[in-house]
Protein backbone atom coordinates (compact mmCIF):
# COMPACT_ATOMS: atom_id res chain seq x y z
CA UNK A 1 0.00 0.00 0.00
CA UNK A 2 1.69 3.29 -0.92
CA UNK A 3 1.55 6.62 1.04
CA UNK A 4 -1.26 8.43 -0.86
CA UNK A 5 -3.55 5.26 -0.05
CA UNK A 6 -2.77 5.86 3.46
CA UNK A 7 -3.35 9.18 3.25
CA UNK A 8 -6.97 8.85 1.77
CA UNK A 9 -7.85 6.19 4.01
CA UNK A 10 -6.89 8.23 7.14
CA UNK A 11 -8.55 10.71 5.46
CA UNK A 12 -11.84 8.93 5.25
CA UNK A 13 -11.59 8.49 8.94
CA UNK A 14 -11.52 11.81 9.44
CA UNK A 15 -14.52 12.84 7.69
CA UNK A 16 -16.80 9.85 8.66
CA UNK A 17 -16.06 10.78 12.27
CA UNK A 18 -16.87 13.93 12.40
CA UNK A 19 -17.96 14.67 16.12
CA UNK A 20 -15.54 12.55 17.68
CA UNK A 21 -13.12 14.34 15.42
CA UNK A 22 -14.12 17.81 15.97
CA UNK A 23 -14.52 17.56 19.71
CA UNK A 24 -10.71 16.81 19.95
CA UNK A 25 -9.81 19.20 17.08
CA UNK A 26 -11.21 21.99 19.44
CA UNK A 27 -8.66 21.20 22.06
CA UNK A 28 -6.51 21.56 19.84
CA UNK A 29 -7.49 24.51 18.31
CA UNK A 30 -7.59 26.29 21.99
CA UNK A 31 -3.83 25.58 22.81
CA UNK A 32 -2.28 27.42 19.38
CA UNK A 33 -4.41 29.63 19.82
CA UNK A 34 -3.82 30.48 23.28
CA UNK A 35 0.26 29.71 22.32
CA UNK A 36 -0.24 32.34 19.36
CA UNK A 37 -1.88 35.10 20.51
CA UNK A 38 0.30 35.17 23.61
CA UNK A 39 3.45 35.31 21.95
CA UNK A 40 2.43 37.57 19.32
CA UNK A 41 1.15 40.37 22.39
CA UNK A 42 3.96 39.75 23.87
CA UNK A 43 6.12 40.45 20.99
CA UNK A 44 4.29 43.50 20.07
CA UNK A 45 5.00 44.69 23.33
CA UNK A 46 8.56 44.18 23.43
CA UNK A 47 8.77 45.57 20.02
CA UNK A 48 6.91 48.73 21.49
CA UNK A 49 8.65 49.28 24.63
CA UNK A 50 12.02 49.01 23.12
CA UNK A 51 10.65 51.40 20.14
CA UNK A 52 9.20 54.23 23.12
CA UNK A 53 12.07 54.18 25.16
CA UNK A 54 14.31 53.91 21.98
CA UNK A 55 12.43 58.01 21.57
CA UNK A 56 12.73 58.96 25.61
CA UNK A 57 16.55 58.09 24.86
CA UNK A 58 17.89 54.87 25.81
CA UNK A 59 21.44 56.33 24.99
CA UNK A 60 21.42 58.95 27.77
CA UNK A 61 22.53 58.35 31.10
CA UNK A 62 21.47 61.13 33.79
CA UNK A 63 23.10 62.04 36.80
CA UNK A 64 20.80 63.97 39.79
CA UNK A 65 21.71 64.73 43.29
CA UNK A 66 20.39 62.44 46.08
CA UNK A 67 20.83 58.66 46.31
CA UNK A 68 17.74 56.81 44.98
CA UNK A 69 15.60 59.85 44.45
CA UNK A 70 16.90 60.80 40.51
CA UNK A 71 14.64 60.09 37.70
CA UNK A 72 15.82 58.38 34.31
CA UNK A 73 16.02 60.55 31.28
CA UNK A 74 12.94 60.87 29.30
CA UNK A 75 10.73 59.83 32.39
CA UNK A 76 9.47 62.91 33.36
CA UNK A 77 13.28 64.35 33.33
CA UNK A 78 16.02 64.43 31.37
CA UNK A 79 16.74 65.84 28.39
CA UNK A 80 13.97 67.12 26.42
CA UNK A 81 11.84 66.07 28.71
CA UNK A 82 12.44 68.16 31.65
CA UNK A 83 10.05 70.20 33.57
CA UNK A 84 11.71 71.41 36.46
CA UNK A 85 10.31 68.27 38.02
CA UNK A 86 14.25 66.60 38.79
CA UNK A 87 15.63 65.02 41.93
CA UNK A 88 13.57 66.97 44.69
CA UNK A 89 16.72 67.75 46.75
CA UNK A 90 17.68 70.70 48.50
CA UNK A 91 21.74 69.78 48.22
CA UNK A 92 22.25 70.66 44.41
CA UNK A 93 25.80 68.99 44.71
CA UNK A 94 26.60 68.55 41.06
CA UNK A 95 29.04 70.95 39.48
CA UNK A 96 31.08 71.52 36.73
CA UNK A 97 33.97 69.32 38.32
CA UNK A 98 31.35 65.92 37.76
CA UNK A 99 30.77 67.58 34.22
CA UNK A 100 34.63 67.09 33.67
CA UNK A 101 35.38 63.37 35.24
CA UNK A 102 32.21 62.13 32.79
CA UNK A 103 33.80 63.57 29.77
CA UNK A 104 36.32 62.06 30.57
CA UNK A 105 35.34 58.91 30.46
CA UNK A 106 35.02 56.40 27.86
CA UNK A 107 31.99 55.26 25.75
CA UNK A 108 30.70 58.70 26.65
CA UNK A 109 30.12 61.21 23.50
CA UNK A 110 28.46 64.05 25.54
CA UNK A 111 27.43 65.70 28.34
CA UNK A 112 24.90 68.31 29.11
CA UNK A 113 24.61 69.99 32.68
CA UNK A 114 20.58 71.97 33.48
CA UNK A 115 19.50 73.58 36.03
CA UNK A 116 15.94 74.28 36.57
CA UNK A 117 13.94 76.88 38.69
CA UNK A 118 10.01 77.67 38.17
CA UNK A 119 10.07 81.19 37.56
CA UNK A 120 7.29 84.19 36.48
CA UNK A 121 6.97 84.31 33.09
CA UNK A 122 4.60 86.75 30.87
CA UNK A 123 3.06 86.96 27.61
CA UNK A 124 0.29 89.84 26.50
CA UNK A 125 0.12 91.17 30.05
CA UNK A 126 -0.62 87.26 31.83
CA UNK A 127 1.75 86.07 34.03
CA UNK A 128 2.34 82.63 35.84
CA UNK A 129 4.88 80.46 36.90
CA UNK A 130 6.26 77.69 35.08
CA UNK A 131 9.16 75.34 34.60
CA UNK A 132 11.99 77.07 33.04
CA UNK A 133 15.50 74.99 32.11
CA UNK A 134 18.49 76.39 31.33
CA UNK A 135 21.02 73.95 28.83
CA UNK A 136 24.28 73.98 27.71
CA UNK A 137 23.59 75.56 24.40
CA UNK A 138 26.53 73.99 22.45
CA UNK A 139 25.29 70.65 22.82
CA UNK A 140 22.11 70.66 23.95
CA UNK A 141 20.50 69.59 20.73
CA UNK A 142 22.89 66.66 20.69
CA UNK A 143 21.56 65.26 23.93
CA UNK A 144 17.82 65.85 23.62
CA UNK A 145 14.81 63.58 22.89
CA UNK A 146 13.03 67.06 22.16
CA UNK A 147 11.54 67.28 18.33
CA UNK A 148 11.46 70.57 17.04
CA UNK A 149 7.88 71.35 15.31
CA UNK A 150 9.25 74.90 14.41
CA UNK A 151 11.90 77.08 14.12
CA UNK A 152 15.12 75.80 15.79
CA UNK A 153 16.89 74.33 18.54
CA UNK A 154 19.41 77.04 20.67
CA UNK A 155 22.50 76.89 20.05
CA UNK A 156 26.04 78.67 20.29
CA UNK A 157 25.99 82.63 20.34
CA UNK A 158 22.31 82.97 21.47
CA UNK A 159 21.57 84.80 24.79
CA UNK A 160 17.84 86.11 25.77
CA UNK A 161 16.73 83.54 23.14
CA UNK A 162 14.33 80.93 24.26
CA UNK A 163 12.36 77.83 22.84
CA UNK A 164 9.01 76.55 24.08
CA UNK A 165 6.94 73.52 24.44
CA UNK A 166 3.58 74.03 22.27
CA UNK A 167 1.61 73.72 26.06
CA UNK A 168 2.74 77.33 26.80
CA UNK A 169 0.90 79.02 24.22
CA UNK A 170 -2.41 77.20 26.20
CA UNK A 171 -1.67 78.25 29.14
CA UNK A 172 -1.60 81.77 28.72
CA UNK A 173 -5.18 81.43 25.85
CA UNK A 174 -3.44 82.56 22.73
CA UNK A 175 -0.97 81.31 20.10
CA UNK A 176 2.55 82.32 20.26
CA UNK A 177 4.14 82.16 16.93
CA UNK A 178 8.00 82.56 16.24
CA UNK A 179 9.95 85.48 17.19
CA UNK A 180 7.34 86.45 19.35
CA UNK A 181 8.57 87.59 22.74
CA UNK A 182 7.88 86.54 26.66
CA UNK A 183 9.49 87.79 29.75
CA UNK A 184 10.60 85.52 32.28
CA UNK A 185 11.62 87.06 35.53
CA UNK A 186 11.44 90.62 34.19
CA UNK A 187 13.76 89.73 31.23
CA UNK A 188 12.51 89.46 27.73
CA UNK A 189 13.37 86.42 25.58
CA UNK A 190 12.96 85.73 21.97
CA UNK A 191 10.85 82.53 20.97
CA UNK A 192 13.39 80.89 18.48
CA UNK A 193 11.89 77.51 18.42
CA UNK A 194 8.59 75.71 19.43
CA UNK A 195 9.03 71.66 20.14
CA UNK A 196 6.13 69.06 18.76
CA UNK A 197 4.77 68.63 22.94
CA UNK A 198 5.39 69.85 26.17
CA UNK A 199 5.19 72.81 28.06
CA UNK A 200 8.78 73.79 28.79
CA UNK A 201 10.36 76.23 28.27
CA UNK A 202 14.60 76.02 27.49
CA UNK A 203 16.92 79.29 27.69
CA UNK A 204 20.48 79.49 27.69
CA UNK A 205 22.35 78.11 30.75
CA UNK A 206 24.37 81.39 31.45
CA UNK A 207 21.25 83.59 31.07
CA UNK A 208 19.65 81.09 33.53
CA UNK A 209 21.87 81.61 36.66
CA UNK A 210 21.16 85.52 36.09
CA UNK A 211 17.55 85.02 35.26
CA UNK A 212 16.35 82.41 38.06
CA UNK A 213 15.78 83.27 41.28
CA UNK A 214 17.44 79.68 43.10
CA UNK A 215 20.02 78.93 40.71
CA UNK A 216 23.74 78.89 41.82
CA UNK A 217 26.28 79.74 39.60
CA UNK A 218 28.28 76.73 39.49
CA UNK A 219 25.65 73.74 40.33
CA UNK A 220 23.80 71.48 38.20
CA UNK A 221 19.69 70.33 38.48
CA UNK A 222 20.84 67.18 36.75
CA UNK A 223 23.47 66.16 34.51
CA UNK A 224 22.87 63.74 31.01
CA UNK A 225 25.48 62.12 29.56
CA UNK A 226 24.56 60.14 26.13
CA UNK A 227 26.55 57.63 25.25
CA UNK A 228 28.13 56.05 22.00
CA UNK A 229 27.15 52.68 22.16
CA UNK A 230 24.16 51.34 23.99
CA UNK A 231 24.81 47.60 24.50
CA UNK A 232 27.70 49.40 27.24
CA UNK A 233 24.69 51.13 28.75
CA UNK A 234 25.40 48.95 32.39
CA UNK A 235 29.15 49.07 32.03
CA UNK A 236 28.74 52.56 31.91
CA UNK A 237 26.78 53.54 34.37
CA UNK A 238 28.57 51.72 36.65
CA UNK A 239 32.18 53.34 35.52
CA UNK A 240 29.86 56.67 36.38
CA UNK A 241 29.15 55.46 39.74
CA UNK A 242 32.73 54.35 40.51
CA UNK A 243 34.18 57.20 38.89
CA UNK A 244 32.44 60.16 40.77
CA UNK A 245 32.59 58.64 44.31
CA UNK A 246 36.22 58.57 43.63
CA UNK A 247 36.27 62.25 42.20
CA UNK A 248 33.99 62.91 45.26
CA UNK A 249 36.28 61.47 48.23
CA UNK A 250 33.25 58.70 48.88
CA UNK A 251 34.62 55.81 49.92
CA UNK A 252 31.50 54.12 51.54
CA UNK A 253 28.57 52.87 49.32
CA UNK A 254 26.05 53.90 51.65
CA UNK A 255 26.73 57.05 52.15
CA UNK A 256 26.41 57.75 47.92
CA UNK A 257 24.78 61.28 47.47
CA UNK A 258 24.02 61.05 43.69
CA UNK A 259 22.01 58.91 41.61
CA UNK A 260 22.82 57.51 37.67
CA UNK A 261 19.68 55.82 36.30
CA UNK A 262 18.59 55.22 32.21
CA UNK A 263 15.38 54.03 30.29
CA UNK A 264 17.55 50.71 29.79
CA UNK A 265 17.56 49.67 32.88
CA UNK A 266 13.36 49.96 33.18
CA UNK A 267 13.33 48.54 29.97
CA UNK A 268 15.20 45.43 30.81
CA UNK A 269 12.96 45.28 34.26
CA UNK A 270 10.20 45.53 32.26
CA UNK A 271 11.22 42.86 29.53
CA UNK A 272 11.87 40.30 32.67
CA UNK A 273 8.56 41.09 33.77
CA UNK A 274 6.70 40.15 30.60
CA UNK A 275 8.91 37.18 29.74
CA UNK A 276 7.73 36.00 33.34
CA UNK A 277 4.02 36.78 32.74
CA UNK A 278 4.69 35.34 29.02
CA UNK A 279 5.89 32.03 30.18
CA UNK A 280 2.79 31.71 33.06
CA UNK A 281 0.49 32.34 30.68
CA UNK A 282 2.49 30.00 27.90
CA UNK A 283 2.58 27.36 30.90
CA UNK A 284 -0.99 27.75 31.00
CA UNK A 285 -1.81 27.44 26.98
CA UNK A 286 0.45 24.50 27.37
CA UNK A 287 -1.95 22.54 29.37
CA UNK A 288 -4.40 23.25 26.71
CA UNK A 289 -2.39 21.28 24.52
CA UNK A 290 -1.44 18.20 26.73
CA UNK A 291 -5.42 18.17 27.58
CA UNK A 292 -5.66 18.24 23.30
CA UNK A 293 -3.33 15.20 22.98
CA UNK A 294 -4.61 13.44 25.78
CA UNK A 295 -8.43 13.64 23.64
CA UNK A 296 -6.34 13.02 20.11
CA UNK A 297 -5.05 9.81 22.38
CA UNK A 298 -8.59 9.00 23.37
CA UNK A 299 -10.42 9.69 19.79
CA UNK A 300 -7.36 7.15 18.12
CA UNK A 301 -8.41 4.66 20.75
CA UNK A 302 -11.71 4.66 19.84
CA UNK A 303 -10.86 4.93 16.18
CA UNK A 304 -9.07 1.59 16.49
CA UNK A 305 -12.04 -0.06 18.60
CA UNK A 306 -14.14 0.97 15.49
CA UNK A 307 -12.18 -0.11 12.80
CA UNK A 308 -10.55 -3.25 14.19
CA UNK A 309 -12.64 -5.61 11.87
CA UNK A 310 -11.70 -3.36 9.19
CA UNK A 311 -8.19 -3.82 10.13
CA UNK A 312 -8.37 -7.30 10.14
CA UNK A 313 -9.66 -7.26 6.38
CA UNK A 314 -7.21 -5.18 5.34
CA UNK A 315 -4.85 -7.35 6.79
CA UNK A 316 -6.56 -10.56 5.32
CA UNK A 317 -6.28 -9.10 2.07
CA UNK A 318 -2.23 -7.69 2.23
CA UNK A 319 -1.68 -4.50 4.52
CA UNK A 320 1.35 -5.20 6.21
CA UNK A 321 1.30 -3.67 9.78
CA UNK A 322 3.17 -0.64 8.37
CA UNK A 323 0.35 0.51 5.88
CA UNK A 324 -1.65 0.01 9.21
CA UNK A 325 0.43 2.53 11.41
CA UNK A 326 0.92 5.04 8.52
CA UNK A 327 -2.85 5.06 8.16
CA UNK A 328 -3.70 5.79 12.06
CA UNK A 329 -0.58 7.99 12.17
CA UNK A 330 -1.92 10.02 9.04
CA UNK A 331 -5.15 10.16 10.60
CA UNK A 332 -3.95 11.69 14.40
CA UNK A 333 -1.47 14.20 12.13
CA UNK A 334 -4.24 15.42 10.03
CA UNK A 335 -6.51 16.23 13.31
CA UNK A 336 -3.46 17.87 14.77
CA UNK A 337 -2.67 19.87 11.66
CA UNK A 338 -6.47 21.06 11.24
CA UNK A 339 -6.31 21.69 14.78
CA UNK A 340 -3.37 24.15 14.29
CA UNK A 341 -4.82 25.62 11.05
CA UNK A 342 -7.91 26.60 13.27
CA UNK A 343 -5.56 27.60 16.37
CA UNK A 344 -3.56 29.94 14.30
CA UNK A 345 -6.82 31.88 12.79
CA UNK A 346 -8.12 31.90 16.41
CA UNK A 347 -4.69 33.43 17.65
CA UNK A 348 -4.47 35.60 14.88
CA UNK A 349 -7.68 37.35 15.47
CA UNK A 350 -7.22 37.00 19.38
CA UNK A 351 -4.19 39.19 19.45
CA UNK A 352 -5.35 41.87 16.95
CA UNK A 353 -8.68 42.05 19.01
CA UNK A 354 -7.15 42.46 22.30
CA UNK A 355 -4.47 44.73 20.56
CA UNK A 356 -7.47 47.05 19.14
CA UNK A 357 -8.63 47.16 22.81
CA UNK A 358 -5.36 49.07 23.74
CA UNK A 359 -3.39 48.06 26.41
CA UNK A 360 -2.75 47.83 30.16
CA UNK A 361 -1.56 51.11 31.77
CA UNK A 362 2.22 50.85 33.01
CA UNK A 363 2.84 53.97 33.86
CA UNK A 364 0.82 57.75 33.48
CA UNK A 365 0.11 59.19 30.43
CA UNK A 366 2.15 61.86 29.01
CA UNK A 367 5.15 62.76 27.98
CA UNK A 368 7.50 60.11 29.17
CA UNK A 369 4.65 58.10 29.81
CA UNK A 370 4.67 53.89 28.96
CA UNK A 371 0.84 53.64 29.15
CA UNK A 372 -0.48 51.01 27.11
CA UNK A 373 2.31 49.27 25.90
CA UNK A 374 1.06 45.85 27.52
CA UNK A 375 -1.26 44.64 24.79
CA UNK A 376 -1.36 47.51 23.37
CA UNK A 377 -0.05 45.93 19.92
CA UNK A 378 0.50 42.46 18.50
CA UNK A 379 3.29 41.16 16.22
CA UNK A 380 2.97 38.16 14.06
CA UNK A 381 5.93 36.28 13.03
CA UNK A 382 5.51 34.29 10.28
CA UNK A 383 7.81 32.02 11.60
CA UNK A 384 5.52 31.28 15.20
CA UNK A 385 2.82 30.02 12.96
CA UNK A 386 4.82 27.77 11.32
CA UNK A 387 6.47 26.49 14.26
CA UNK A 388 2.88 26.43 15.72
CA UNK A 389 2.11 24.16 12.95
CA UNK A 390 4.28 21.98 13.17
CA UNK A 391 4.04 20.94 16.98
CA UNK A 392 0.27 21.24 16.51
CA UNK A 393 0.73 18.03 13.81
CA UNK A 394 3.72 16.50 16.07
CA UNK A 395 1.56 16.40 19.00
CA UNK A 396 -1.61 14.64 17.40
CA UNK A 397 0.98 12.29 15.62
CA UNK A 398 2.71 11.68 19.12
CA UNK A 399 -0.35 11.36 20.66
CA UNK A 400 -1.72 9.20 17.86
CA UNK A 401 1.47 6.52 17.85
CA UNK A 402 0.20 4.31 20.85
CA UNK A 403 -2.97 3.76 19.36
CA UNK A 404 -1.94 3.18 16.03
CA UNK A 405 0.94 0.82 17.06
CA UNK A 406 -1.77 -1.45 18.28
CA UNK A 407 -3.76 -0.97 15.48
CA UNK A 408 -1.30 -2.50 13.56
CA UNK A 409 -0.06 -5.30 15.77
CA UNK A 410 -3.58 -6.93 15.77
CA UNK A 411 -4.01 -10.24 15.39
CA UNK A 412 -6.00 -10.48 11.50
CA UNK A 413 -8.08 -13.65 12.89
CA UNK A 414 -8.21 -12.02 16.31
CA UNK A 415 -9.67 -8.96 14.53
CA UNK A 416 -11.92 -10.76 12.09
CA UNK A 417 -13.47 -12.42 15.28
CA UNK A 418 -14.07 -8.78 17.04
CA UNK A 419 -17.74 -7.60 17.36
Amino acid sequence: MNLKKSFQLALNILFHSKLRSWLTIIGIIIGIGAVVAIVSISEGAQATLRERLGGLGADIITVSPGFSRARGAGFGGGPGGFEGNGASVQEKNLTSRDILVLKSLPNVKYVLGQVSDRADVSYFGKTTKMSVTGVDTSVWKDVTTAVISSGRFLTTGDSYSAVIGPNVATIFGRAIALNNKITIEGRSFNVVGILSEGSSIYIPIDVARDTLPNVGQTEFNTISVKIADVSLANETMNLITQKLLLSRGILQASKQDFSVSSPITFQQTIQQTMTTLTLFLGAIAAISLIVGAVGIANSMFTSVLEKTRDIGIMKAIGAKNRDILLIFLFNSGLIGLVGGIGGIIVGVASSTVISSLGGIQLTGGGRGGLGGILGGTSFINPWLLVVALLISVGIGMIAGAIPAYRASKLNPVDALRYE
